[in-house]
């Protein structure tokens, strides 16, 4: 719509026909919006409370000058909570993260922060993914005082800047803030193709070989134990089921386990394709017949329906697919709930220690397993006991 450019011209009248553009484009995305709240099953309580604090918003516009542009801004948002109260805040917020989510406008509504302002390619990357700032502020005050641009970075240089920004942090801060920066250099690599080799992987820390305990797996009891605890009486306990068959027959990760798309399995095959193994190319790997089965319970009675192709979501509105924390935090809930003290990675550990006892190599299990380097399977090993007693004092078992 095209804007006067006579300002002595009637302004008021001009300035209401924006306005009036504004409401009604407005007008429209809150009724897109409610539309989707219905059709993701938020209950109609939850609708008509959204329903009258949009309104009450769409109340405020209409008599204010603001554009679509600028609509969705801290600013705009000030002006309200000044003349309206902060109640209906947190559903504007909601408003903005739709209408973002469906290209309507260019960035969700921020949230009120003090922190300092990155260029432009670090607040690209907090919004591509969100995580801390403090390893990304550092690291940008650093390149800045070196004189080093992002498109020419090395490693020697990374790796200069961790031993300068980790040397007083704890090995368990240190472990994190490298897994941050890991994928910062991941996203300027693959999304925004600003470096031209992928530094990530080069970002390792000193291998600890002084463990205060070995990983832990589960002995056969346990393993029991667990599968005979197991309820499939609601959708959120079949759901868990199909995720601990994942995590105990085939070793996988929970990351592994959350990024499963529908497309990946073939139930005529039994087998499932992994596109996003850590630092492997993707493999398929057979799916026993009991996991298959799970799968498939999950599948036809309590995955609810949604568009997303993620095999495991989230039960509750909106639907979105399941994080690799959400995995793994109900792997390990329904462990300790049937008393088993252990982790999803228990359950891979678990796995690994099977292979070794069922005569697998050490190099078949660091394939099955998915790792790039053989020390990162020995550590998944323990002493097979049985075989070293058979051995030394031909005992059987």
């Amino acid at each position: 719509m095209a804007e006067t450019n006579d300002q002595t011209q009637r302004p008021r009248q001009s300035d209401q026909h924006h306005d009036g553009a504004c409401h009604r484009h407005l007008q429209q995305a809150i009724g897109d919006y409610l539309q989707w709240m219905k059709s993701v099953g938020y209950a109609p309580k939850t609708r008509r409370h959204h329903q009258r604090q949009l309104n009450q918003f769409l109340r405020f516009i209409k008599n204010t000058t603001v554009c679509w542009q600028t609509l969705f801004t801290l600013d705009s948002l000030k002006g309200f909570k000044k003349s309206c109260g902060q109640s209906a805040v947190p559903t504007i917020h909601a408003l903005s993260r739709y209408l973002f989510a469906h290209g309507k406008i260019p960035a969700p509504l921020a949230k009120k922060t003090t922190q300092i302002k990155l260029p432009k390619i670090y607040e690209d990357y907090l919004r591509y993914q969100q995580t801390h700032r403090s390893v990304l502020a550092a690291f940008n005050d650093y390149l800045k005082t070196h004189k080093i641009d992002l498109g020419s970075l090395n490693i020697e240089q990374v790796d200069a800047f961790l031993v300068q920004f980790l040397a007083p942090l704890a090995p368990a801060s240190c472990r994190i803030y490298r897994s941050r920066l890991r994928g910062f250099l991941t996203y300027l690599y693959h999304e925004q193709h600003i470096l031209k080799t992928d530094l990530a992987p080069l970002v390792v820390g000193r291998r600890e070989y002084a463990q205060p305990k070995p990983p832990h797996f589960l002995r056969p009891r346990q393993v029991q134990k667990l599968f005979a605890g197991l309820t499939i009486g609601c959708a959120s306990d079949i759901r868990t089921y199909a995720m601990v068959q994942l995590s105990y027959t085939m070793g996988l990760r929970p990351k592994e386990i959350s990024r499963i798309r529908l497309d990946d399995i073939t139930f005529s095959r039994s087998q499932v394709k992994l596109t996003a193994r850590k630092g492997t190319n993707p493999v398929e790997l057979p799916i026993p017949e009991h996991t298959l089965k799970a799968i498939g319970a999950y599948l036809i009675a309590a995955r609810p329906q949604s568009e997303h192709r993620t095999v495991f979501l989230t039960l509750h509105p909106p639907l979105r697919p399941m994080s690799a924390n959400a995995v793994g935090h109900h792997i390990t809930k329904a462990m300790k709930k049937v008393g088993v003290n252990s982790s999803a990675y228990g359950l891979r550990h678990t796995y690994a220690q099977n292979l070794l006892e069922s005569g697998a190599s050490i190099f078949e299990i660091k394939e099955m397993l998915g790792h790039d380097k053989i020390e990162s399977t020995k550590l998944y090993l323990h002493v097979h006991i049985k075989l070293m007693r058979k051995v030394l004092f031909d005992e059987e078992f």
